[in-house]
């Protein structure tokens, strides 16, 4: 009873901790296939990696080859992934914003919808990445708009935070 006290308290004490390890990485794509090329030919992500069991978020997407990008925000309607493709894995879904890059990142992957969703599997370094777009129209209805494929290029430590003056 006593080790099993102990141990909760150390799984306390390490999980309040787990945003002091936070660690950003940016991961760097090649498109895989024909389509994928056509519209981003590669992305960048910022990934920031939480806590001890390596779980990640997706903070933004960077075009490899061009000067967009977007911050996407983890969470969306679960409607989305009632329009995947059969046999599609997606963990995450992910918002596109309204506004600026990604409202341009909604055009190009999702013409004609109200809003964009970007559904990724688990992201890890040295693995290739699908990630699924998906829209909502302005009847309220989702629809898969494309998969993107990816091969996997490299990882790099993004730069330290700017510090506050002061």
């Amino acid at each position: 009873m006593r080790s099993s006290a102990a141990a909760l308290v150390l799984f306390a004490a390490v999980s309040a901790a787990a945003p002091a390890w936070a660690d950003t990485r940016l991961l760097a794509y090649d498109a895989a296939d024909r389509v994928t090329q056509a519209l981003t030919r590669g992305v960048t992500l910022e990934v920031v990696r939480r806590g001890l069991l390596g779980g990640t978020t997706v903070r933004r997407i960077l075009s490899t080859t061009a000067r967009g990008s977007a911050d996407i925000t983890l969470g969306g309607p679960d409607g989305v992934r009632r329009v995947l493709p059969e046999g599609a894995e997606a963990v995450s879904i992910y918002t596109i914003p309204s506004e600026g890059d990604g409202r341009g990142l909604t055009r190009a992957l999702c013409p004609g919808a109200d809003q964009a969703y970007l559904l990724l599997g688990r992201v890890r370094a040295g693995r290739p990445l699908t990630i699924h777009a998906a829209g909502r129209w302005s009847d309220g209805a989702f629809r898969h708009c494309v998969t993107l494929n990816y091969s996997y290029r490299g990882e790099w430590a993004a730069p330290p935070a700017p510090r506050a003056a002061g």
